[in-house]
């Protein structure tokens, strides 16, 4: 599982991570997800009950990712301004978050999908995912390749936890 869990980390943090810190989530996950009970008691000052909608190891990963990986938030206009937030301020962003403030859920995410999608052309552009069970925001997003894609949902697949694109998801949650 570790091994999936490194590959899994690595893609879905598009070099935003240094080799040792996803190194060591990978780690802490597997442990998290082989022996619950054992990985609580050895770290005590971890904020996890049963009352949680995912596994232990889940929770490892979605808290340890920083907010440069894993974009929470309540409207897409703040989801975009986190996300364009993350970037260089080489990058250039064609939309800006206040574009999205009156539109609709489906065109705000697709507006910020299309722009996404134009950044970094050697990787496809980019794929917003829904990522992992929401907890405390309405939004949870990570984003990867397109060409990383089919792996991510593969492993997101083997490992249990909910990666799948945020566009088609809205299309098919709104009947569209």
């Amino acid at each position: 599982m570790k091994t999936q869990l490194l590959e899994f980390i690595r893609l879905i943090s598009a070099g935003c991570l240094r080799e040792e810190d996803i190194e060591r989530i990978a780690d802490e996950a597997a442990q998290a997800y082989a022996d619950p009970a054992a990985f609580l008691a050895a770290n005590p000052d971890i904020n996890y009950d049963d009352s949680f909608p995912i596994p232990l190891g889940e929770w490892v990963v979605l808290g340890s990712l920083p907010d440069t990986v894993v974009f929470q938030a309540d409207t897409y206009q703040e989801l975009f301004q986190q996300i364009s937030d993350s970037f260089d301020k080489s990058v250039p962003f064609t939309l800006k978050p206040k574009q999205l403030a009156r539109t609709e859920p489906l065109v705000a995410l697709n507006r910020i999908q299309v722009q996404m999608g134009a950044l970094n052309k050697e990787a496809g552009g980019y794929v917003l995912l829904d990522f992992s069970q929401l907890l405390d925001d309405e939004l949870q997003m990570v984003m990867v390749g397109q060409h990383d894609l089919e792996r991510v949902q593969a492993l997101a697949a083997e490992l249990g936890i909910k990666a799948e694109p945020a566009l088609e998801a809205l299309k098919v949650a709104l009947h569209v």
